[in-house]
This record gives structure tokens, sequence and C-alpha cells, in this order.
């Protein structure tokens, strides 16, 4: 009895050292599969290259030689165009894509970018401008409406919508976009002038004199312009450049200051279903949104809506809608 209760606290020593160490190397190799069965997040530019609706954009980055760019620590967020927005843009497949300018299409991958990692919790309601991270000069607008419904995030940046938010990445975060954006390449004036489409409304802009020039090309203050298309001009009496010439300047003035939103960059997104807005001119113009259409329809136009065909060109100083009516006060 005396050696077994000499010999009881050794043999308890040693079963107790025994079962800590293999408690300590069980928690080891536990923490060793953990560490195996779960894989880094990957960067901005893998997880674009690994994503089925991201096909034309990774074919781009490569073009644009910005892969390592998007592999860098960062962090950026991205506003990522799908292959739809892509087709949408004019580049049909990967090899429009390899086929573009490199130097354009960096450029515009560029204004996709911003500094810091901001998810859709972090932007404020209403409008905000961004500058991008990457880009020299170049600033995006972000709205967030204030209520949403169904699937929409209710984000949207220079009236591309976010059709998916906070896809996390290591290096920042990536929103999904329906549409590619453009930088501007000039004010409101010089989209105008740039574009055939609308070849007789930059006569009448020229005829309407230097109010309404000066307005369209001043970059201090935003500006959203519905502008009609010369089809739409031959609907009224300003058929021609010859007619928009012998018109008084002053009528002139008046009707293409009614096709002017002061103070405000209103990307179709941003459009409520029967808001009543002030122009330029000081009457008001009521829009239309539905699932198929934006409209704007003017106080003299007999209720027949104008109906946006081209929405949300961007310009230094603010964004354009062609329309197919002209408006009348």
């Amino acid at each position: 009895m005396h050696i077994k209760s000499s010999s009881l606290p050794w043999q308890s020593g040693l079963i107790v050292a025994a079962l800590f160490t293999l408690f300590v190397f069980g928690m080891t190799a536990c923490s060793n599969d953990d560490d195996d069965n779960t894989p880094a997040t990957a960067n901005i530019a893998e997880l674009v290259a690994t994503n089925a609706q991201f096909t034309l954009l990774n074919a781009a980055l490569a073009r644009a030689g910005l892969d390592a760019t998007l592999r860098q620590a960062g962090p950026f967020t991205v506003f990522a165009p799908t292959d739809d927005a892509f087709r949408a843009a004019g580049f049909a497949n990967v090899a429009a894509v390899t086929a573009a300018d490199q130097n354009t299409l960096r450029n515009i991958l560029l204004y996709h970018v911003v500094g810091g990692s901001v998810p859709a919790s972090a932007i404020n309601t209403g409008q905000t401008a961004q500058p991008t991270s990457l880009s020299a000069n170049g600033t995006v607008y972000i709205s967030k409406a204030a209520s949403t419904s169904g699937t929409s995030t209710g984000v949207s940046v220079n009236g591309a919508r976010v059709v998916q938010a906070d896809v996390a990445a290591s290096n920042g975060v990536i929103h999904v976009i329906d549409k590619v954006l453009l930088p501007p390449t000039g004010s409101i004036l010089a989209v105008v002038q740039a574009d055939t489409s609308l070849s007789l409304l930059t006569a009448a802009a020229l005829r309407g004199g230097t109010a309404v020039t000066g307005a369209l090309s001043n970059t201090a203050t935003a500006l959203t312009v519905f502008a009609p298309t010369n089809a739409a001009f031959r609907a009224t009496s300003f058929s021609s450049v010859a007619a928009i010439t012998a018109a008084p300047e002053a009528a002139l003035a008046n009707i293409l200051t009614y096709h002017v939103i002061p103070l405000a960059r209103a990307y179709s997104p941003t459009l409520t279903n029967g808001a009543v807005v002030t122009t330029f001119q000081t009457g008001t113009v009521t829009v239309g949104v539905s699932s198929t259409a934006v409209t704007v329809t003017g106080r003299g136009n007999g209720g027949n809506p104008s109906r946006v065909t081209t929405a949300d060109i961007n310009a230094t100083n603010g964004v354009v809608h062609k329309i197919d009516r002209v408006l009348l006060p």
C-alpha cells in the first residue's frame, strides 16, 4: 500500500502531461486544417478573371494593361460593367475588345475606379461627386435612392445602375453595373456640337445667342439638358437650318431654355415618375418613368410626351438626354 501510495503522483503527472501534449497537437492540427480549407479572399483582378459575367471586362483589363494594377494592395472600389454592358457599348466580343485602341480603353477603364473600399452602406442618400483614383481629373457621380424595392440596390453611378453591390475582394470591393461609364469629352455645348443627330439643336443654340451657348458651356454649375434630335426639330416649324436662322432669337432662346434643368445632374435612375420640374426658362415639365421608358412632357405639348431615346450622355458640366419631341412651354 505504501509503494502504491508514493507512486501515484508520478504516474498522474505522466498521464496529465501526455493528455496535454495530445490536446495541443490536436488543436494545432485542427488549426492547420482550417487554414487549408479557407482560401484567402481573391483580389479584384482575380475575381474578374473567374466570373463568367466579366469575360469582356477581363479582356479589356488585359488589353489596357491594368490587370496588374488591380492586383495591387489598393484598396479600390471598382464599378464593373457586365458583358451585356460592354456589348451595349459597342464591344461585341473579346475580339472587338482586343482590337480597340489601347489608350482609349485604358482611359475608359480607369474612369471606373475610385479610391478606398466603399460599400453600398457607406454611400450617402442623394448624389455624391467622387473623384476617380486612377484617372486624372476624373469625377463620377454616385446616386443613392432614399428607399428601394425588390432587388434594386438603389445605387447608380453616372446613370449606370448597380445591379449587384459589395462583392468583397482582398484589395477592395466590386459593384456590378449595367452600363460602361464613358468619361466626358467636353461641355454640354461641345457634346451637342459633336453629335450629327443634334445638328439642328446646334444651329438653334447658336441662333439663341450667348445666353444659350454661354449656359451650355459654363462649367461653374451643373445642368441637365433634354436635347431634341433632328427628327424632333423637323416635326416643328424649325425644320431646317434656314428656318432656324429666320426665327426670332428671343423665341428660340425661350424654347431652348425650356429644355434645361438648372443646378442638377439628373441621370435617368434619379428621375421620379410624375415629378414636376422647373426649367431654366422658369416653366415646368413633367417627368414620366416606367419600366420601359423615360418621358418628359412640356406644358404646350398637349399632353403628348417626349420620349428619351438616348439617356445619360455625360458632359463636364452636366448630363444630356436625347428626346424625340421638341418641348413647348
